[in-house]
C-alpha cells in the first residue's frame, strides 16, 4: 500500500517557539522536501501575515511536483487569503472538542458543525481541493466526531483529516476513530499527530494501519510543544519494520533524509538531539566492545538498518566501553596496526582517560598508540600563531590570523558578516591550497548561564577529497573558541591523511 507523505514541516513545524522562517527559506525548505519526494508540503497559514503570504506564492510559483496546500479556519477570510497566494489545496479545520468549544470557540456543536459545512462548500465553490480537519479529534465526543466527518463528506470535501493535537491519543484509539472516519466518509483519511506523549510515530503508524492513507508529519519531528510525528522516522519504520502481512511504501528518496535534516536543522536553528532515531548524531554510532566486536563482524547484530540507507555513515567512538576489536579497526583506519600486547596497553589508557571522564578524539587515539608503538610523536600540523578581528556598527567584521603549518608560518585577511565568519573565512583563505579543507556545519551552543556563560562550538570539516572530520571547542570567548574549534578540525583530517600515508606501525 502507498502511504501519502503530507509535510507540515513549513506551517506546523514554524509554530516551535523561536522559530520564524523568511519566505526565501521556506522556499529553500519547500524545494528539499520536493526532492525528498514528499506528496504535499503544507506551505503555511496565508491569512496571518503578508510575509506568509509572500513565502506561498514564492512556493506556489517554483513548479515543484509536490501539492501545495495552505491552512486556513472555517471561514471566507482565511480561504479568499489561500486562493489570493495561488493556491489550489487547503487544509482547512475547525475544534470540535466541547473544550475547545466551550473555552476557545464559544461555540455550540451545532454551530461548528455550521461553519465547517459552510467552508467546504466555499472552497469547492471556488475549486479548490479540500482537506477537512477536526482539531482536536482525539478529545471529541466520538459520536458526534463520526457525524461531523460524515456532514463534511457530503459538503463535497475530499480528504478528511484527523488531528491528536494535543498527543492525547493512544494507538489502539487512533486506529478505532480512523475506522470511524473511514465508515463515515467513505473518503482518503489522514492522521495529525501529535508528540506530547512520545506516541506521535506509533499513532500515525497505527492509523495507517487502520486504513489511513496519509499521514502528516515534520521534518526532525519539530512543531509545537514536544513536536509532531517525525517524517524520517515514519518513513524508515514503514519501510522497514514488520507488520504482518501488511507492507507500505512511501515516495521518499531515504537516502537523502539525513542531509534534509541537516538543511532544516540549520535553518530554523534547532539542533537535533545526539540520540534522536534515526538522525540523530548516535543514531549510527558505538563505543561498547560488545558492540562494536557485533558490528565488525555483521553490521545487523546492533543495527536495524544500513546507515546508507538514510545517507549516514557509522562511526566507533572509543571510551571506557571500548573493546580491543573497535580500537583495532580505528587504528588501522589510520595505517596503525599494533600487536596484541600493544593493543591491550593502547586499550587500558584510553579506558583510564574514560574513567576520568575525558572524551579519547581520534588524534589522542593515535597519539596514545603511537606513544606505546616508540614512534616519534606527530605534532599538530597546522597551529595557531595568533589573530585579531575587528568589528563594530557601520563597519564591516574583518579579520586577521596567523598559522604555522607544518614549521612554516603563513598569514591571511578577510571579511564577513559577523567576526566569526570573518575568522573562519581567514582561516580557510589562509590554508588555501594546503589544507584544502573548508567549514561545512557550525553550531553554537551556551552551556551555563550568565552573561560570562561558557559556549560550545561544534564545527565540521571536509577536505577537497570528501573526507570530514568533526571538532569541539569550549570557552568563554565565541570567537576565540569558534577559531579554535575550525583549527581543530582541520587538524584532524590533515593528521588523519599523514598518518594513512606514512602507515604507521605497518
Amino acid at each position: 500500500m502507498r502511504v501519502r507523505i503530507f509535510d507540515t514541516t513549513l506551517r506546523d513545524g514554524e509554530q516551535t517557539p523561536g522559530v520564524a522562517l523568511s519566505p526565501e527559506k521556506k522556499l529553500a525548505i519547500a524545494k528539499r522536501l520536493d526532492e525528498l519526494g514528499v506528496d504535499a508540503i503544507e506551505a503555511g497559514f496565508p491569512v496571518i501575515s503578508e510575509g506568509e503570504q509572500q513565502g506561498i506564492k514564492l512556493i506556489t510559483k517554483a513548479g515543484l511536483k509536490a501539492e501545495i496546500c495552505g491552512l486556513a479556519r472555517t471561514n471566507k477570510k482565511d480561504i479568499d487569503a489561500a486562493i489570493d497566494c495561488g493556491l489550489k489545496y487547503i487544509h482547512t479545520f475547525i475544534a470540535t472538542s466541547d473544550i475547545h468549544l466551550q473555552y476557545k470557540l464559544k461555540m455550540t456543536r451545532e454551530q461548528a458543525l455550521e461553519k465547517a459545512i459552510e467552508a467546504v462548500e466555499y472552497g469547492k465553490s471556488h475549486g479548490l481541493q479540500v482537506e477537512f480537519s477536526a482539531e482536536d479529534a482525539t478529545r471529541t465526543d466520538r459520536d458526534f466526531l463520526k457525524h461531523v466527518f460524515g456532514q463534511v463528506a457530503k459538503a463535497g470535501a475530499d480528504r478528511i483529516d484527523i488531528p491528536d493535537t494535543v498527543g492525547y491519543s493512544t494507538p489502539q484509539y487512533i486506529a478505532e476513530i480512523t475506522k470511524d472516519a473511514i465508515t463515515a466518509t467513505n473518503l482518503p483519511v489522514s492522521v495529525h499527530c501529535h508528540n506530547d506523549f512520545g506516541l506521535a510515530v506509533a499513532n500515525a503508524i497505527s492509523g495507517i494501519q487502520a486504513g489511513a492513507a496519509c499521514a502528516h508529519v515534520t521534518i526532525n519531528g519539530i512543531g509545537e510543544r514536544a513536536g509532531n510525528a517525525s517524517l524520517e522516522e515514519l518513513v524508515m519504520a514503514l519501510q522497514c519494520l514488520q507488520f504482518s502481512n501488511q507492507k507500505w511504501e512511501t515516495g521518499i528518496n531515504t537516502k537523502l533524509l539525513y542531509d534534509t535534516s541537516k538543511f532544516v536543522s540549520n535553518l530554523v536553528g534547532i539542533r537535533v538531539q545526539p540520540n534522536k532515531a534515526i538522525v540523530g548524531e548516535n543514531a549510527f554510532g558505538h563505543e561498547s566492545g560488545i558492540h562494536t566486536h557485533g558490528i565488525l563482524n555483521n553490521p545487523l547484530t546492533y543495527e536495524p538498518i544500513s546507515p546508507e540507507l538514510v545517507g549516514r555513515t557509522r562511526w566507533l567512538q572509543v571510551g571506557k566501553h571500548a573493546g580491543i576489536h573497535g580500537v583495532s579497526a580505528m587504528l588501522e583506519e589510520y595505517g596503525v596496526k599494533p600487536n596484541e600486547d600493544q593493543l591491550k596497553q593502547i586499550l587500558d589508557k584510553v579506558k583510564a582517560m574514560g574513567d576520568q571522564g575525558k572524551q579519547v578524539t581520534e588524534v589522542e587515539l593515535v597519539s596514545i598508540a603511537n606513544e606505546i608503538l616508540s614512534e616519534h610523536p606527530i605534532k599538530r600540523i597546522v597551529q595557531l600563531a595568533g589573530f585579531s578581528v575587528s568589528t563594530g556598527i557601520g563597519t564591516m567584521p574583518y579579520a586577521f590570523v596567523k598559522l604555522n603549518i607544518d614549521g612554516t608560518d603563513y598569514s591571511g585577511t578577510d571579511f564577513g558578516v559577523g567576526p566569526v565568519d570573518a575568522a573562519i573565512n581567514a582561516i580557510q583563505k589562509t590554508t588555501g591550497e594546503i589544507a584544502k579543507v573548508r567549514v561545512k556545519e557550525y553550531k553554537l551552543d551556551s552551556i551555563s548561564g550568565g552573561a560570562d556563560a561558557l559556549c560550545e562550538v561544534t564545527i565540521k570539516v571536509e577536505d577537497a577529497f570528501g573526507n570530514i572530520a568533526s571538532a569541539k571547542s569550549i570557552g568563554e570567548d565565541i570567537v576565540t573558541t569558534s577559531v579554535q574549534a575550525v583549527i581543530e578540525g582541520i587538524n584532524r583530517i590533515m593528521f588523519k591523511n599523514t598518518l594513512k600515508q606514512k602507515k604507521i606501525g605497518s
